[in-house]
């Protein structure tokens, strides 16, 4: 795990990335992170979010800078913004239901090829998937999702780049630092190492890249 500054994160971040960013609606979002990916003006960005947010807020910023070329995710419903780009073809939204999402992210951080579930069976959702039947039920095979980073923000971090979270903040930002082949966290908080109880450590240390300094 190395210390490094936002500007310096971002700059590891090329154009076109696949990148999973950690919040629901802006909650548990690494915000630092965003303002520095707009400021920097890094294109083509493949999201794997939740949400698209509000506009100017969490991920939101990144439609608003038109930084989006493609996003896979549960719903855009109050991000009118993503909705246009949406419709108007900029930018390709694949929406899927909310335990389907967070599973194949467990999936692509334990290793899996996928997860076998029943959700979307009979509906437009299964359009394109392979069936597979377990006991005489049938499943949909989803498939695992990876990224190449994982923006992941936490209440706290020490110098070994344990983490912790608080609250609803904890969300999906725990299976996304396991599911990106770079984990880059900001955290409210960074501490020394044994402030966190072994007991609440979330994401260990081994799954953390970089952590961006505070101050």
């Amino acid at each position: 795990m190395k210390a490094v500054s936002a500007e310096e994160a971002v700059a590891m971040i090329p154009n076109n990335a696949r990148i999973m960013v950690g919040g629901f609606m802006g909650v548990g979002t690494p915000e630092r992170l965003l303002d520095e990916l707009v400021r920097q003006k890094k294109s083509g960005l493949a999201l794997i979010s939740n949400d698209a947010a509000t506009p100017g807020k969490g991920v939101g910023k990144l439609f608003d800078g038109a930084q989006v070329s493609s996003m896979i995710g549960t719903h855009i419903g109050l991000n009118p913004k993503a909705q246009q780009q949406m419709l108007g073809k900029q930018i390709t939204v694949d929406l899927i239901p909310q335990g389907t999402f967070v599973e194949r992210i467990r999936a692509g951080g334990c290793g899996l090829g996928g997860v076998l579930t029943p959700t979307g069976v009979g509906t437009l959702v299964e359009e394109g998937k392979q069936k597979i039947e377990v006991d005489g039920k049938p499943y949909l095979l989803e498939t695992a999702l990876r990224a190449d980073f994982a923006l992941v923000h936490a209440f706290l971090a020490d110098y070994a780049g344990n983490l912790s979270y608080a609250l609803t903040a904890r969300n999906f930002n725990p299976v996304m630092a396991m599911a990106a082949d770079t984990v880059i966290v900001t955290a409210e908080h960074i501490v020394p190492v044994g402030v966190i109880a072994p007991d609440h450590v979330i994401t260990p240390g081994p799954l953390v890249d970089y952590l961006v300094a505070n101050g």
